[in-house]
């Protein structure tokens, strides 16, 4: 889903990780959820709108904690929400990572907006200390900017402006792809254009109507 964005008018776009470039990051929540035996929205919901369990992840995305430290607090979290999960337990980050998949389709669109002269970068709050594992980031992108790298995540500005600064263009020219509503009215703000992405044949279609013909191809 794009907002009102005059056609032609961008030329870099930036895409988030978890969610776009990968299946549903709510949806392996949701999955952790069930197979804790509880409600499959209480996860997501403790880290929304639970003050402790939100500041863990903040902590953990911003790099001050690491994936050890936010799964023990987390847990203590679920505990104290009846939740009966055994500490001796396989890590919950990676139960949430082995419910994801790489979305091809998505990998494949990022590859065809570069080799078609467009700059692309990532820009991705992390979760766990190896999250990426099997990509090739630095292969795929013109610029990479993960949140515990630098200390700060969306929604705040300033991580869209280490994003646009690390890839070589203003927030004026730039695009974001995210599948959270709150990340694209951040982006907004900062000065990017924002697609809510749901799917790769709708994102693909944004990103025609949104992206400047780029004076060459690569």
């Amino acid at each position: 889903m794009t907002r009102t964005i005059p056609p032609g008018t961008r030329t870099a776009v930036l895409f988030d990780f978890g969610g776009v470039l990968t299946t549903s990051v709510l949806a392996a929540f949701e999955q952790l959820g069930s197979a804790l035996g509880c409600d499959p929205r209480l996860p997501l919901r403790l880290l929304a709108r639970d003050r402790a369990s939100g500041a863990l992840l903040v902590a953990h995305e911003e790099g001050r904690i690491g994936e050890l430290q936010f799964e023990q607090g987390f847990a203590e979290r679920l505990r104290a929400h009846g939740v009966a999960i055994d500490p001796a337990e396989p890590g919950i980050v990676r139960r949430v990572q082995s419910a994801m998949e790489p979305d091809r389709a998505m990998i494949d669109l990022v590859a065809r907006v570069r080799e078609a002269g467009h700059r692309v970068g990532l820009l991705s709050n992390s979760l766990g200390d190896d999250c990426y594992a099997g990509f090739d980031l630095p292969g795929m992108f013109d610029a990479v900017t993960i949140s515990r790298e630098v200390g700060v995540r969306k929604p705040s500005r300033r991580a869209y402006e280490i994003a646009c600064e690390r890839l070589g263009v203003r927030p004026r020219d730039a695009v974001m792809v995210d599948d959270l509503e709150q990340n694209i009215t951040a982006a907004e703000r900062a000065g990017l254009a924002g697609i809510v992405h749901t799917d790769a044949a709708a994102t693909a279609a944004a990103l025609k109507s949104v992206l400047h013909p780029p004076a060459r191809t690569r």
